[in-house]
């Protein structure tokens, strides 16, 4: 059982992480098992996302200090819970937390919140969907250097003209010769 000070530090642990968060999804966990679990968790470490397992009571209160979050997460609570916390890319969470229902049939993604909105399965299923940000990075750099290097081409297609036109004229003296 636990005593009204652990019950104090784990709304305080719980309202901390929510204030470092990007995004956190509200997952349903009924029916993994400990290797599952444990899994998972290992697989959230790279993405910098971590899981909390929480009691629905605590978490409730944890979310007062957000009234964002609170709005779009509260009404979830119920059933066996767990709060997936996401530091960095939100994207990536989905992506892997997606990919991790599919093999798990058990996992079930309840609902989300980022920005302070709430994100329904139409929207974690298309945050899932988009690229990661080193990819995003790559399209726009390669968006940015296209103007640049058909100006490249084009001003380089002057003298190899140029070059062309006088090598032709070369060889049309030297056939007259």
């Amino acid at each position: 059982m636990m005593t009204r000070a652990d019950k104090q530090q784990e709304i305080t642990t719980i309202t901390d992480k929510l204030s470092k968060v990007k995004a956190a999804f509200l997952i349903d966990y009924k029916g993994m098992n400990v290797e599952e679990v444990t899994s998972l968790r290992k697989k959230l470490a790279p993405v910098q996302s971590e899981m909390k397992v929480v009691r629905n009571t605590l978490a409730k209160l944890a979310l007062k200090n957000y009234p964002d979050m609170d709005t779009a997460l509260s009404g979830q609570f119920t059933g066996t819970n767990a709060i997936v916390f996401a530091y960095a890319e939100a994207p990536a969470t989905a992506k892997l937390l997606r990919e991790f229902g599919e093999t798990v049939e058990e996992l079930v993604i309840k609902t989300a919140v980022m920005d302070g909105r709430a994100l329904d399965a139409n929207s974690i299923k298309a945050l899932a969907d988009l690229p990661s940000i080193e990819v995003l990075q790559a399209q726009l750099l390669g968006v940015l250097q296209a103007p640049m290097s058909k100006l490249v081409r084009t001003l380089n297609e002057v003298p190899s003209g140029l070059a062309r036109a006088l090598n032709a004229r070369k060889e049309l003296l030297e056939k007259q010769a």
